[in-house]
């Protein structure tokens, strides 16, 4: 496909980014709009606690309220639609852990009615829930139950990434709706905790699940001298395993933010035993910032995937998850 026609198509299709942690700010949002990014399910909380995430969720509003020209919240599919039509970007509001839940039940509502559309259940380590995927895994707690439950109850989409394996096998079995890992890479590629083996990936798809991909360089087997042909190779891996339907993109944009903010992430509850190190960050050559997101489209294309699965994995595979999860308005 030539390049006029590749941009017009990148520029039709619905383009959902699963997981972007990147610093918030209005140069973000023009970014967002500048790679035609349709919708991305955005980090407010990873290790704060109830009321630190309010206030997180309080400033994003702000944030969002100022740059309402270049996007807008999102609760549902429909809004994602709208962004669409709109030419806006519509801002998921996510969690990278549940410690936000603290050991309140009734806390799980409360964050649905704030906006809060997807939460991945544990960041690296234990938590009330389960276990993370840095350390010896002991599985889902009675208490996780009771969170899966009242998660599918009010429609908020359960998260394994950073999940343990073992933990992640009981809450896939647990959850009366579909789950997903929204950010790995196959550990058939590279053998790194936090991905996955082959065995993790089919066993999420044949129970529904769905798989978002990441470029996390430190996580490709060519870390930081990767491309862009390198991440095509870990959706491709992935969609070998999982099928084109239950796959789509999940970055892990770290845009903005400074090495604070990663020893911030890499050790236990922000402060506590360093987990890993991550070294330097360099995104892979060709999508070095969300505004080069045309080009992962590009890319698909002139690598031989079709229109119709280029447009399922950019975007209309996450939407049909977050139906199937969220439910309709």
């Amino acid at each position: 496909m030539a390049l006029n026609n590749t941009t017009a198509f990148h520029d039709e299709i619905v383009v959902v980014d699963g997981l972007i942690i990147a610093k918030w700010d209005r140069e973000l949002f023009v970014d967002m709009r500048k790679g035609g990014l349709t919708a991305a399910n955005c980090t407010v909380s990873v290790w704060e606690g109830f009321q630190s995430t309010v206030n997180n969720i309080i400033d994003v509003n702000q944030l969002i309220a100022e740059s309402s020209e270049l996007v807008r919240p999102v609760r549902t599919v429909d809004d994602i639609r709208a962004a669409k039509k709109e030419g806006r970007t519509g801002i998921i509001l996510g969690f990278q852990n549940a410690h936000a839940f603290e050991d309140q039940l009734g806390y799980i509502e409360i964050f649905k009615q704030l906006g809060i559309g997807v939460v991945q259940l544990c960041y690296n380590t234990q938590n009330l829930v389960g276990t993370g995927c840095y350390e010896r895994d002991g599985g889902l707690s009675g208490f996780g139950r009771e969170v899966i439950a009242e998660m599918n109850r009010v429609g908020m989409l359960c998260d394994l990434s950073h999940v343990g394996a073992v933990t992640s096998r009981e809450i896939i079995e647990e959850s009366s709706k579909r789950v997903c890992y929204s950010h790995c890479l196959p550990y058939g590629l590279k053998a790194h905790p936090r991905n996955k083996t082959d065995e993790e990936l089919k066993f999420i798809a044949d129970h529904g699940g769905f798989v978002g991909v990441t470029m996390f360089t430190p996580f490709l087997a060519k870390g930081t001298q990767a491309t862009i042909d390198d991440y095509a190779e870990g959706i491709e891996y992935i969609m070998n395993i999982v099928g084109e339907d239950s796959v789509g993109i999940g970055t892990d944009f770290t845009q903005g933010q400074d090495q604070a903010f990663f020893e911030w992430l890499t050790h236990d509850k922000g402060y506590a035993r360093e987990l890993t190190q991550f070294g330097e960050i360099v995104n892979p050559e060709g999508i070095r910032t969300i505004g080069e997101f045309p080009n992962l489209t590009e890319t698909l294309l002139r690598r031989g995937h079709s229109e119709d699965r280029v447009r399922k994995i950019m975007g209309e595979n996450w939407l049909q998850l977050l139906g199937d999860v969220w439910g309709t308005a």
